[in-house]
């Protein structure tokens, strides 16, 4: 049986700041190199890039070598520690990785082996050039090696942020094109005008340009590149050894949902109602509007599955839902909307006059919290994406309905596009709004809908 090596790294510039991975495949009696992957994460750890460049090469080495077995060298010791089974996976934002890890070559024909820094040098390379591509807006792409030059005989993969339904369609169409052209052998908050929170209050645009991503803090998108698809940045060698194209996953994907709550006493006074507040109930207007929106998606018949958030708001929308759809509802503590703090119940003019130095900064800043120990949308966004990736992975082919708020909502729309943080203020969310995003196993993900209120106008 054919042995591979996986050599893999991450980096982090400030821990967490700008990460990005890298990873090789190389042949141990030759040292050649076989194949080379990176790419850029936007703002994570060290330790969230270091388990992205793992799977990044266990994928390489499976499409290169599905029968193989793979010696994995890091010079982490916690991935390496962990992965061999020696120690306790603790912290919610691995556990998720490790089990990608896990699930992207055999698990039965893959040893993990320590290695000291100096001796991980060529992947630690590949994580810097991906970090440097990323600093400068692009995606990273191999220098004129070996591998770059056998890449470069293929059709060009094309690149994105993870997520980026633009590159997971463009691998669909190559797919299709090239098997039509070969005989058939039985053949992945806040708002201009609009509510960062569920108040619903509107906000000037963010100051400046410099927020960095912290997406990528998170675990990696739903669903990641299956058995024989190539992640986006790789760079496998000896085409002719294989199809010349890697064929997307064009399975159903995971379908959300997206339903803000309907309208509580505070929505039309444009206040902040986080996780931290009083918990109101839905209005008279607000159980009109999920009474709207359930009518519509029994019309749609769409839904299997109905989650929500644990406040009273939207388990009250999502039971009307569920009760005319005859679905259970279950509930998930991830889709709360944010705790914001001293701010619950103010507007944002008496937060603005009460707390003016914190409100610059929380405009400023996604890593920025409200005043009183409020949550940031950092922090959000890293456990709303623990949920996507959950939930995608327990309902692949599936649709369902996530009950939610404002920030949630916008945050499942940024990181499916690959925006920056300063986009929660850019888009509109209505009470009883539905938006959705569809999460493919190949971890593209396509936002199919955002903000549609026509149900509520009938």
């Amino acid at each position: 049986m054919r042995e591979l090596v996986v050599e893999a790294d991450g980096g982090s510039r400030g821990n967490p700041g700008p990460a990005g991975y890298g990873a090789v495949v190389l042949d141990p009696a030759t040292g050649e190199t076989l194949a080379e992957a990176a790419g850029y994460i936007g703002v994570a750890t060290n330790n969230v890039a270091e388990y992205k460049g793992l799977i990044a090469g266990l994928r390489a080495a499976l499409e290169l070598a599905p029968d193989a077995t793979v010696r994995v060298r890091m010079d982490s010791k916690l991935v390496v520690e962990q992965m061999s089974g020696r120690w306790k996976i603790k912290h919610p934002d691995m556990k998720p990785l490790a089990a990608e890890a896990a699930l992207a070559f055999p698990r039965d024909r893959v040893r993990y082996e320590w290695i000291p820094r100096e001796r991980n040098k060529h992947a630690d390379r590949l994580a810097n050039e991906a970090m440097d591509a990323g600093r400068r807006g692009e995606q990273w792409s191999p220098r004129d090696t070996s591998a770059a030059r056998a890449a470069a005989t293929l059709p060009a993969a094309p690149a994105g942020p993870p997520g980026d339904a633009a590159a997971g369609a463009a691998r669909a169409r190559e797919a299709l094109a090239a098997a039509a052209a070969e005989p058939a052998v039985g053949d992945r908050s806040a708002a201009r005008g609009g509510a960062p929170s569920g108040g619903g209050r509107a906000q000037p645009p963010v100051p400046g340009t410099g927020l960095q991503d912290p997406s990528a803090a998170e675990p990696a998108p739903a669903g990641s590149a299956p058995a024989g698809s190539v992640p986006a940045g790789s760079a496998p060698a000896r085409p002719a050894e294989r199809p010349p194209t890697a064929a997307p996953d064009l399975s159903a994907p995971a379908t959300f949902v997206l339903l803000r709550h309907g309208e509580t006493a505070l929505t039309p006074e444009k206040r902040f109602s986080g996780s931290g507040g009083s918990d109101p109930e839905l209005s008279e207007a607000g159980r009109r509007q999920a009474a709207a929106v359930a009518e519509a998606l029994a019309a749609r018949g769409t839904i299997q599955h109905v989650v929500s958030s644990p406040l009273a708001r939207c388990r009250q929308t999502a039971e009307t839902v569920a009760a005319r759809l005859g679905l259970d509802v279950v509930v998930d503590q991830a889709l709360r909307e944010t705790d914001f703090g001293a701010w619950e119940g103010l507007t944002f003019g008496e937060v603005r006059e009460r707390y003016p130095e914190d409100m610059d900064a929380w405009l400023a800043s996604p890593k920025a919290a409200p005043t009183g120990g409020g949550e940031s949308f950092t922090a959000v966004a890293r456990r709303v994406a623990a949920a996507r990736d959950r939930l995608a992975a327990a309902h692949a082919g599936r649709t369902v309905l996530l009950v939610s708020h404002v920030t949630p909502i916008k945050t499942l729309v940024r990181l499916a596009l690959g925006a920056p943080p300063e986009s929660l203020f850019k888009m509109e969310l209505s009470a009883a709004s539905l938006s959705a995003v569809a999460y493919y196993a190949d971890g593209n993900a396509s936002v199919r809908l955002l903000n549609d209120t026509s149900h509520l106008r009938r």
